[in-house]
């Protein structure tokens, strides 16, 4: 049992550590959670402004890659297109 001077410790688990750390990743999960929203009116917003949003989507993904990933991605498709004859 806990004496007072420290976390309480039942089975090898410290409860207040483990409640803080749960209450984090609650903090966290909901801030992702609003994130995600705010993204999503963003999407929004550029709809209603004529943007087509699934290449908005591709272009966001592109411009995490790195340079080589890119072209080597971009370099494959035109490969994929060109044996499909659907390249131009």
């Amino acid at each position: 049992m806990a004496d007072g001077n420290g976390p309480v410790n039942t089975g090898g688990v410290a409860h207040d550590q483990l409640r803080s750390v749960v209450e984090r990743i609650e903090r966290l999960e909901e801030e992702k959670a609003a994130t995600a929203a705010d993204i999503k009116e963003v999407y929004a917003e550029a709809k209603a402004n004529g943007f087509d949003t699934k290449t908005l989507r591709q272009v966001v993904r592109i411009r995490k890659q790195d340079k080589t990933e890119r072209q080597e991605q971009l370099a494959i498709l035109d490969l994929y297109l060109s044996a499909l004859g659907i390249a131009e």
